[in-house]
């Protein structure tokens, strides 16, 4: 494992200058998410999570963007989860998409609140019906015999909806990160990398800031 520390790429593909920046950081945000998917990167929506939990001990995971307005950020999960649980004792969260091919990386913070049942309604009929039934099928986070345990949850439901129509489960259902920062990232030859913070001001405005990297 000696040769872990000689693994190193120089960053050259692109630069970030404050010019290259717009006022808003939403705006910003959805011009990098729309270049990454025309670059047709895998997944450019998988984001890594970082909660807290009550005893200061944070954790990560990787959750899928589902929705994303000037109200901020949307995915979904099992109430009942490890990281549901966490977010209800510590709704400050933040979250990092790393978009390697294009040498870019954005770090967001701030805080979640509910989806509304309708909104989470509307995306839980878009699923297919595989995601829908193993919704109700996994109790997520919680620790199991073994995977056959999963599998007879899973032709429960099958029989138990047999007819296509599986209701939304109440232990289901949607966070919106409504964010406080914004980092833009942009990766430099030497390691002399772009990073611009965005925070808001006194005037309740968006304002840029550059960071050393």
């Amino acid at each position: 494992m000696n040769h872990i520390s000689d693994l190193r790429e120089d960053y050259t593909k692109h630069a970030l200058r404050a010019a290259d920046l717009v006022a808003d950081p939403f705006t910003q945000f959805e011009q990098w998410f729309t270049q990454a998917e025309e670059c047709e990167l895998h997944e450019p929506n998988a984001m890594c999570l970082a909660t807290v939990a009550a005893n200061g001990q944070p954790s990560t995971r990787v959750v899928l963007l589902k929705g994303f307005s000037n109200q901020g950020l949307v995915f979904y999960t099992n109430y009942e989860s490890r990281k549901a649980i966490e977010l209800e004792s510590n709704p400050r969260v933040s979250v990092n998409f790393l978009w390697l091919p294009l040498q870019r990386q954005v770090n967001i913070t701030g805080r979640v609140e509910r989806v509304s049942k309708v909104e989470a309604l509307k995306y839980f009929v878009s699923r297919p019906f595989a995601s829908r039934l193993g919704a109700w099928s996994s109790p997520q986070s919680q620790v199991i015999a073994s995977r056959q345990i999963l599998e007879a949850n899973l032709d429960q439901m099958k029989r138990k909806f047999a007819d296509g129509e599986v209701p939304l489960p109440d232990h289901w259902g949607g966070y919106r990160i409504v964010p406080e920062t914004f980092e833009f990232w942009q990766g430099g030859g030497g390691r002399l990398h772009d990073r611009f913070m965005y925070r808001r001001d006194d005037a309740d405005q968006w304002a840029p800031a550059r960071l050393a990297p």
